[in-house]
């Protein structure tokens, strides 16, 4: 649901995705590159679509570049498909942000900035407060803050498993849904290419 032609334009010419270019300029070996010629370096090298997607799972921009299906002057068993296929659509750019590794995701930021700040509040209560009295009552709220933020982050690591396996298993049954409604000529995939991205201008 990607399309090559689009991400090569955008890697291009689309200051979001700097790093991506450099990393193609490198595999190229040279600075000016065609549209083209990053089409054939993002099929040489995975790793190159695979930070693009990052990127734009990071900015909250969607990887699935086709557009929805307009239904209205379909045939009944084409027309349910393609509602079948909108719902999916939608389904996962919910999940989209869970593509990412946990590792890297915002909720993991988060969890840190709390307990930084949190952190700080102990040590701000203990020492500019004088309250060296409580300090083993306040060290004690700040370990009990680390366990919990701990079993979040445990709990959101294994949501993020579940929902990632949950996108694969229905990225590739949507594509093949697509296939079979333009093998029974349906629809045409070409028509349904985004061209450009909206969130960036």
């Amino acid at each position: 649901m990607i399309n090559l032609q689009r991400v090569a334009r955008e890697v291009k010419s689309v200051g979001l995705y700097d790093l991506v270019l450099q990393d193609a300029q490198r595999f190229g070996g040279k600075k000016k590159l065609t549209e083209d010629e990053i089409i054939d370096l993002l099929k040489k090298h995975p790793v190159l679509l695979d930070d693009y997607m990052q990127t734009n799972v990071e900015y909250n921009i969607t990887n699935i570049h086709l557009r929805n299906i307009e239904t209205d002057d379909l045939k009944d068993d084409c027309k349910q498909q393609a509602e079948a296929i909108n719902k999916n659509f939608a389904k996962l750019k919910e999940l989209e942000k869970y593509t990412l590794d946990f590792e890297q995701s915002a909720t993991l930021v988060i969890i840190f900035s709390i307990e930084f700040f949190v952190l700080f509040s102990v040590q701000y209560f203990i020492v500019l407060l004088n309250l060296k009295e409580w300090q083993w009552w306040i060290y004690t709220l700040f370990a009990s803050s680390v366990a919990i933020a701990y079993w979040y982050g445990k709990k959101q690591s294994r949501l993020y498993a579940k929902n990632k396996k949950i996108y694969e298993a229905l990225y590739l049954e949507t594509l093949k849904m697509i296939e079979i409604l333009e093998d029974a000529d349906c629809i045409k995939k070409a028509d349904l290419l985004i061209e450009e991205c909206e969130d960036h201008v």
